[in-house]
């Protein structure tokens, strides 16, 4: 039987693999798929809606009832819908018990998450029990002789007491910024750059905690003209986010 399917972009599988598993498709099938569809730098299809998935192959169960169902590989614990326990409760429930690591190891310097937490992000406990933080980055264009630029990174996060899990995240340009405009990236297709921009969520559904084993190139450039770079960046602001919420009590959200 086929046990229920699963993708890049779902918990544990970063969507930035979504080039290599289109590669292996279409080198397995020796042949063009049906339809056109395009893997974006960022991880995104072309056309919209396109999903890749992989479905493995297990022995039935007698009765040919399926053992599992996609619930159990889903960890959005406040889903209405639930018909299974998430599989990986056993890790779920350890990041409960601790929500952030106390004294963690960043890749970012500690003095420089310090100096961010306390400037550059911001923390507010929804009406819901919901955190959301936003982190401001200000970097400079890669050409056009340095343009200033900003993003705003939002995420909402489940409350401590469900270990800070990433449910929603977003980034866009800062209110009344437009440095973007004058990327290398946005002047060749800036309908493009700004699609691969909101598609790419990177942690969602997953514990906060899990940006201190975030594999992801290091980019010092402050334009977001490659996916590399912005991976880099949203690895930016969720340590600070991470450092605020653990390092900082005082910026921790109480009812």
């Amino acid at each position: 039987m086929a046990v229920p399917h699963y993708s890049p972009g779902y918990p544990g599988w970063d969507i930035a693999e979504q080039g290599k598993l289109f590669a292996l498709i279409t080198q397995g099938l020796g042949q063009p798929l049906p339809g056109a569809v395009e893997v974006l730098s960022g991880g995104m299809l072309r056309p919209k809606k396109s999903l890749l998935g992989v479905f493995g192959l297990a022995p039935a169960q007698a009765g040919g009832v399926p053992a599992a169902t996609p619930c159990e590989n889903c960890s959005y614990t406040p889903c209405q819908y639930r018909r299974a326990a998430y599989r990986h409760a056993v890790r779920a429930e350890a990041a409960l018990a601790a929500p952030l690591a106390p004294n963690a190891t960043y890749s970012v310097n500690p003095r420089a998450l310090r100096k961010w937490a306390r400037e550059r992000v911001r923390v507010e406990l929804r009406a819901d029990g919901t955190v959301e933080a936003v982190f401001r980055f200000d970097g400079t264009t890669c050409s056009n002789m340095g343009q200033p630029l900003a993003f705003d990174y939002r995420v909402a996060l489940t409350g401590p007491d469900q270990g800070y899990r990433i449910l929603e995240s977003s980034c866009t340009p800062a209110a009344g910024d437009d440095g973007y405009q004058s990327t290398c990236a946005y002047l060749n297709d800036a309908d493009g750059l700004m699609q691969e921009i909101a598609a790419e969520r990177p942690l969602l559904g997953q514990p906060l905690n899990d940006v201190l084993g975030w594999s992801r190139p290091t980019v010092s450039a402050g334009c977001p003209c490659t996916a590399g770079s912005r991976a880099h960046k949203w690895g930016l602001a969720l340590e600070a986010i991470h450092f605020a919420l653990a390092q900082d009590p005082a910026r921790a959200p109480t009812p």
